[in-house]
């Protein structure tokens, strides 16, 4: 399906929901439903956009008898893909994206709308922190190991690192468009980029219910991808955050290695201590490199603001 522009005249008022889904059948059509009845209630304009990444099911089928509106990928692409298609697509400049499974509940929209208006907050994210939470275990562990990196890397709290329930302004996101992924690390990046170039985010605890149908989440596979996505990100947003703490460690090593040789062994272990210190320096020198390189890219954070 050819791109549209991403320029198209879109209006100021009114709410884009945006769906990406994939062999999404049995949940679809509930969660359009439910959207429906709670967007009706605040008299406010809106869509429901579903994008049906090539799915194989009846999705497709369920979305237009629901009565969304919907755009199909002729195959597979990938939960960032098709969100990228719909932000493309959507007819309103405030947009809201949600997942076509039925765990995120629809009451709380309304609410993370009004909280990006009224606090002209840049992003406000529905962070699964309330009191019915329905996280599979096997993935808790690495969730939050990801979150504490993530939180170091951004220099402050993020309660919930990947939700895929948010509310954001579609021009600031389309501004990061180009490092945005077309997996499921969408959510991930977009939060650790608009946090490393200052904008507000927002985060309002809601609840998250058990999914409807199966999971498309590959635990291993797709933790080693979220890893490698946040040192990507630390990487271009932060890099001092990473070298320099390397570098440091390495030079503490040289020393401690050197005093160890020197009062065990009688003498400096001259080659190994040199290494280990030369490769201190080395670290430092990217992490500075890397720095001054960020510093020159243009400022996502001023553009249009």
């Amino acid at each position: 399906m050819p791109h549209a522009k991403d320029n198209i005249p879109v209006r100021e008022t009114g709410l884009s929901v945006l769906i990406p889904a994939y062999n999404e059948q049995q949940g679809v059509g509930l969660v359009v439903k439910a959207l429906r009845e709670e967007l009706s209630e605040t008299g406010r304009p809106f869509e429901i956009l579903i994008v049906d990444d090539g799915s194989t099911d009846n999705t497709f089928l369920e979305a237009e008898a629901a009565d969304a509106r919907v755009i199909r990928h002729a195959t597979n692409r990938g939960y960032g893909a098709a969100l990228k298609t719909g932000l493309r697509h959507v007819r309103y400049e405030t947009v809201c994206i949600t997942d076509a499974d039925g765990t995120y509940p629809a009451k709380y929209i309304p609410g993370l709308v009004e909280q990006l208006a009224r606090h002209n907050w840049d992003m406000v994210v529905g962070a699964r922190t309330g009191q019915n939470v329905a996280i599979p275990l096997i993935r808790r562990p690495a969730k939050w190991a990801m979150g504490c990196f993530a939180e170091f890397m951004a220099g402050q709290p993020i309660p919930d690192l990947n939700s895929g329930l948010r509310v954001f302004s579609r021009k600031t996101v389309l501004k990061f468009l180009g490092f945005l992924p077309d997996g499921f690390s969408f959510t991930t990046t977009i939060t650790l980029a608009m946090l490393s170039n200052g904008y507000l985010v927002h985060y309002e605890p809601i609840d998250y219910y058990a999914r409807v149908g199966r999971s498309k989440i590959r635990p291993v596979r797709d933790t080693l991808n979220f890893v490698g996505l946040i040192l990507r990100m630390s990487l271009y947003f932060a890099p001092l955050k990473i070298f320099l703490p390397l570098s440091g460690f390495l030079a503490l090593m040289a020393i401690g290695w050197g005093a160890f040789s020197k009062v065990f062994i009688g003498q400096v272990a001259d080659v190994s201590t040199i290494v280990i210190f030369m490769t201190a320096v080395q670290a430092g020198i990217v992490g500075l490199l890397a720095e001054l390189i960020s510093r020159r890219l243009p400022d996502l954070s001023q553009e249009e603001r």
